[in-house]
């Protein structure tokens, strides 16, 4: 079964923080599906998390290391003219962040081709306001 795992939750797979346990359940039970942006994302996030020592400078280059090897077994969805449309309605209409509602048009997207509602993943708390406004059956995992 797909899951539509946002960065917010992704990044608990590489840092010790409050609700990584509940993030590995569920890449037990769903295969993940995100955005294209998602690993750039992850990135840059371990980076900063290094920068502000909430992980060791020697731990970022096995951190990255797994991530090159994680995002093999993903399914990343391109940010296409019509994810960007849906992209541009969200940001007009709710408090998001412009990355988080390319998350939630991208989920939208793949849901819409799947013709079926899969969970979304996250532990933005602006983003899953929008995303439960916008429809989507929310995990929050912070």
């Amino acid at each position: 079964m797909w899951g539509y795992f946002d960065s917010s939750a992704v990044v608990k797979l590489y840092v010790q923080e409050r609700g990584r346990t509940a993030v590995l359940r569920l890449l037990r039970q769903h295969e993940v599906v995100a955005s294209a942006i998602l690993p750039i994302e992850i990135r840059g996030a371990l980076r900063r998390r290094a920068d502000e020592n909430v992980i060791g400078r020697s731990r970022l280059p096995a951190a990255l290391k797994q991530l090159a090897l994680d995002r093999t077994q993903w399914n990343l969805l391109s940010v296409s003219t019509e994810i960007l449309e849906r992209t541009e309605q969200i940001v007009a209409s709710h408090s998001v962040r412009t990355l988080d509602a390319i998350h939630i048009a991208s989920a939208q997207e793949f849901a819409g081709q799947l013709r079926a509602r899969i969970p979304f993943i996250s532990a933005d708390h602006r983003q899953i306001e929008a995303a439960v406004a916008l429809g989507l059956i929310v995990e929050r995992v912070a």
